[in-house]
């Protein structure tokens, strides 16, 4: 191949020349052939890149990939058999969606034999040429799990950082979550780039709602402690840096609920740190969570196992605990919750009196409304039934507001005592109940 004409002595026996001669009917070439000439000179590259022939097999192959969803080549080397990927359905109707899944995919099997150089040449011809981004990201999962079944260390960390690496280039929309996750563990025992994990902590973050509690439970991989929650964090903080100002509330709160979840699962751990347990509870706003009842419930399960907390480091796990969201159970179990800080304790008192303050004004302004629309329209008999409806309403209502004061006395009393006494008693709390359905 590196025969040139100082060598031959002339032009018409320079092997390299007929090469060149014969490149340019690629066009005709069968796609067996064109697979053949990418696997001899991908073995050496140097040479075969100086004539531009891999770049013209692969825009070659490309091309014809490009017209997979109209015809499918006849000269392919894989059989529906083999391709790995057929399912057998007896409808008419996932018969034909099977179909036209093996008109997309037919490739797959015979370019996975392909190096990870060719590979992330071909990926990025692909992408210049418009391909659908939901076929490349596939093929990109095919190509990992097939090659890791006899590469070694080496050619795994290869495999990886290339599927990474055009992974990133592709619309995050047309990427799995779950295919991100099974990326992640290899990854996690392999020795890859910092910037290529980076990229793919960025993109399951930015996916961060449609994971599920299954994926966040990763083990700590030669660590003390159970899971990896340095590496959920880097998820959370990928979650709001790639979002921005443009996450949606119910984006927020999906992600909110997943991770209150998580922190429930993590609590228990003797090994976790309360600056990464605090880390945790704190890296969200507040606006995302419309109950803050299955946090007490975690910080209550965390200072039960973690009985030597200094009272400072209590106060910086309940720092973040919004009092006005937590259910008047809630309050009540934290009113008497000799694990938390006596604060803790008075502000729950307080947001249940603030609460039973405004329960009691919109009563108030309820009865002036009905006594107003009982003067103004007593001669109509649809408004009459409506104020008997109301006022029934009313007396339920003063009802609970005379069971509320019962228990705001109570409350009160509670706090007059946890406020004079002069030691707290160390004994536990009655057991937690579960706040949340």
């Amino acid at each position: 191949m590196e025969m040139n004409i100082s060598v031959s002595g002339t032009g018409s026996c320079n092997l390299l020349q007929k090469t060149k001669d014969s490149i340019d009917e690629l066009s005709f070439w069968a796609w067996s052939d064109l697979l053949v000439a990418l696997k001899h000179y991908q073995d050496s590259p140097r040479t075969a890149n100086s004539s531009g022939i891999i770049e013209k097999c692969l825009d070659s192959l490309v091309g014809r990939l490009a017209m997979a969803s109209e015809v499918t080549p006849c000269a392919s080397t894989s059989s529906p058999d083999s391709s790995g990927l057929r399912i057998s359905f007896n409808t008419r109707s996932t018969q034909s969606s099977n179909k036209g899944l093996f008109r997309a995919t037919w490739w797959f099997e015979d370019l996975s034999a392909l190096s990870p150089n060719l590979i992330e040449m071909l990926v990025k011809s692909m992408v210049s040429r418009g391909y659908n981004h939901v076929i490349v990201s596939g093929f990109l999962f095919y190509y990992q799990k097939s090659k890791f079944y006899t590469a070694s260390s080496d050619e795994k960390r290869e495999v990886l950082e290339i599927v990474i690496d055009m992974l990133y280039t592709l619309d995050p929309s047309s990427i799995s979550c779950k295919s991100l996750f099974g990326v992640l563990r290899p990854v996690l025992r392999s020795n890859i780039s910092k910037s290529c994990r980076n990229k793919l902590e960025s993109m399951i973050g930015s996916q961060l709602d449609q994971a599920t509690i299954d994926n966040l439970l990763i083990p700590s991989y030669g660590r003390s402690y159970l899971y990896d929650v340095n590496l959920v964090l880097r998820f959370l903080k990928a979650f709001l840096r790639e979002g921005g100002s443009e996450l949606s509330p119910i984006r927020m709160k999906k992600v909110a609920s997943l991770i209150d979840l998580y922190i429930t699962e993590v609590a228990p751990d003797r090994c976790l740190k309360s600056s990464k347990f605090s880390a945790l509870v704190m890296v969200l706003p507040d606006s995302a969570r419309d109950s803050w009842d299955e946090l007490y419930h975690a910080m209550d399960i965390y200072l039960e196992v973690h009985t030597g907390l200094s009272e400072e480091e209590k106060m910086k796990i309940c720092g973040g605990l919004n009092y006005k969201k937590l259910s008047s159970e809630a309050c009540m179990h934290l009113s008497q919750n000799t694990k938390f800080p006596s604060t803790s304790a008075v502000q729950a008192l307080i947001s249940q009196q603030w609460k039973l303050k405004n329960l009691l004004e919109g009563m108030h302004n309820a009865k002036h409304y009905t006594d107003f629309t009982a003067k103004e329209d007593r001669g109509r008999e649809q408004v009459v039934v409506y104020n008997e409806k109301l006022r029934a309403q009313l007396q339920g209502m003063q009802w609970r507001v005379m069971e509320l004061e019962k228990v705001c006395k109570k409350m009160q009393n509670q706090m007059a005592k946890i406020m004079k006494a002069k030691v707290l008693t160390h004994s536990d709390a009655r057991p937690l109940p579960r706040l949340c359905s």
